[in-house]
């Protein structure tokens, strides 16, 4: 008999499944943004938005208060309400940003700009232990995948760090048209590198959106939801994965 508060889940065990001992984690699915890399900082790309669009905002208003107009801007209804769905397509996405951008003066006749610096090739670094776990993880023979609910194409963050061919797949909110913690991203995720979701660890910093991976089998390490420079604390991915499959 099932007890009466189960939590609703996208799978269903099977009883010998349930008897067993948790297998070992031979899998892992990582987040993008925040977790393995994160953006420039906000005076670094306002500083390349305006070289890309010749404008001097350092100088006029400069570029402080178009930051604050940028975090006001954020703050409005109708740019909140815009930001709804704008994961789930390119399409999407540049318009929910042309949507905020058009609410700042410094940047008015440059939201095109404005987003195309955000996605450029460099504008996104890993953090310091990223490329250490990644290189780790593959060393253990370890597939991994990374989950992210994003607007646009980030392989280019990856190839640009040299860290493109340690990653098996890509499972990306707008090429999937979903997005976590919907259960579909991360079985979605989970078939595209053959792995078995309840062998599988999911490492995001989102509790919400991340640990939606449960639902489908998977075990999730959320880390802390501060935004960070230095290491992220990844290392600790490899004490939960454990030794290689052969060392076991």
């Amino acid at each position: 008999m099932r007890a009466l508060f189960d939590l609703a889940t996208a799978y269903e065990p099977t009883d010998d499944e349930r008897r067993a001992r948790v297998p070992p984690v031979a899998a892992v699915l990582l987040d993008f943004s925040n977790t393995l890399f994160h953006m420039v900082d906000a005076r670094t790309w306002l500083a390349r938005v305006a070289a890309a669009s010749g404008r001097d905002l350092d100088v006029d208003p400069g570029l402080d208060v178009v930051l604050a107009d940028v975090a006001a801007a954020a703050e409005r209804p109708d740019v909140v309400a815009a930001q709804q769905g704008r994961d789930l397509s390119d399409a999407a996405h540049r318009d929910a940003m042309r949507a905020w951008f058009s609410h700042v003066p410094g940047l008015a006749g440059a939201e095109d700009v404005a987003v195309d610096v955000l996605r450029a090739p460099d504008a996104w670094v890993p953090y310091p232990d990223a490329a250490e776990v990644l290189e780790a993880l593959a060393a253990r023979d370890v597939p991994v995948g990374v989950v992210s609910d994003i607007g646009w194409d980030i392989r280019v963050h990856a190839q640009h760090a040299g860290l493109e061919h340690l990653v098996g797949s890509w499972t990306l909110s707008c090429e999937l048209g979903a997005e976590k913690p919907d259960p579909a991203v991360f079985a979605a995720a989970c078939r595209s590198l053959g792995v078995d979701p309840r062998a599988t660890l999911m490492v995001g910093d989102n509790p919400v959106r991340d640990s939606g991976a449960v639902t489908v089998g998977c075990r999730a390490f959320v880390l802390p939801a501060e935004h960070r420079s230095g290491e992220r604390g990844l290392r600790a991915v490899l004490d939960l994965v454990g030794a290689p499959v052969g060392a076991r």
